[in-house]
């Protein structure tokens, strides 16, 4: 017998794998890219954690019907910062319910923890997206299975109940103690795990849909550096480190350019396609700014890599920018 489980990666959907895996079943570790999961390419990491507990990784990319059917429109409404929690855990398992014919699944794991979640995985929520997702009763939550009505394949025998868990709450004694059991290593310290759970990306998020549609091909440019709203509209982003550098010149969204100064260490830098001729200008001289740049000297900026070059002075101090900073 087979089984798809939602993997985020980290200990709880890894540990929930393995409580499947002990009773016999095979186990499918399908981690579902709605594009908001990470700052960093973290697929090395899953594959190690299945290695470790005997699953087969499975990746889809779903970042384009989450952003046309979730993410703007939750019937359950966000968590604290733009989070639609409720709306995209069930429409993760109902993805997975549509696979389980296709991989010849019979149910679905996943490694969630009652109460460890006030507003998303309280006793009601869990339900909720049960109901949400039309799991038709095929979806098992190993790690707190013993604290919910029993699941199809419980009660079809498929596994045995008795050797599934009781975990409730934040607290990650009993998941340490069960990793430590079954042997695990280099896992994750627990984390929130989507960035639309946190604060100032929230915020960027908010700033970027109130001036633009956003597409599949923005969302990394959220995800690295300052941002920066200028006074006509303009998006100026700088790097703040060699990661961020790195993010923003892998960015591939065409609703910006790129800006990086010669002769100084530099940040990389995107300002929006649209921004006006003294937006431009303004973000030329910021971007020396944030560089050891002397403010008296001139210095070259290459806009798109070479396309044009400009010569212009850093702005006095960074005070001048602070007031457009998100």
């Amino acid at each position: 017998m087979k089984a798809i489980a939602l993997f985020s990666g980290g200990l709880d959907s890894t540990l929930a794998m393995k409580v499947i895996i002990n009773q016999g079943i095979d186990v499918i570790a399908l981690y579902v890219n709605i594009g908001f999961g990470s700052t960093k390419d973290r697929r090395e990491h899953m594959e190690s954690m299945c290695r470790q507990v005997g699953a087969e990784f499975m990746e889809i990319d779903i970042r384009q019907q989450f952003l046309r059917d979730i993410l703007f429109s939750p019937k359950h409404g966000y968590g604290k910062n733009f989070n639609p929690c409720i709306d995209c855990h069930a429409n993760m398992f109902r993805i997975a319910k549509e696979m389980m014919s296709e991989l010849g699944a019979s149910f679905i794991v996943s490694g969630e923890v009652a109460g460890q979640r006030p507003m998303s995985q309280n006793i009601r929520a869990l339900k909720t997206v049960e109901e949400l997702a039309e799991s038709d009763n095929l979806l098992v939550r190993p790690l707190s299975a013993k604290l919910l009505s029993p699941s199809q394949p419980e009660l079809n025998g498929w596994i045995d109940r008795e050797k599934l868990l009781d975990i409730s709450g934040r607290s990650r004694e009993k998941q340490l103690k069960l990793a430590d059991e079954f042997g695990l290593v280099d896992f994750e310290p627990p984390a929130g795990g989507c960035l639309l759970t946190e604060p100032y990306f929230a915020k960027k998020m908010r700033d970027f849909v109130k001036f633009d549609k956003l597409e599949v091909d923005d969302i990394d440019s959220l995800k690295f550096g300052r941002h920066f709203r200028l006074k006509d509209g303009a998006k100026l982003i700088i790097g703040r480190n060699a990661d961020d550098n790195f993010g923003l010149q892998n960015v591939k969204s065409k609703k910006f350019n790129t800006l990086e100064a010669v002769g100084v260490k530099s940040p990389f830098s995107l300002i929006s396609a649209t921004a006006s001729e003294d937006e431009l200008q303004f973000a030329l001289r910021t971007v020396l700014a944030y560089t050891k740049a002397d403010i008296e000297s001139e210095y070259k900026i290459l806009f798109n890599g070479g396309e044009k070059e400009f010569i212009v002075k850093p702005c006095s101090s960074r005070e001048e920018s602070r007031k457009y900073s998100l």
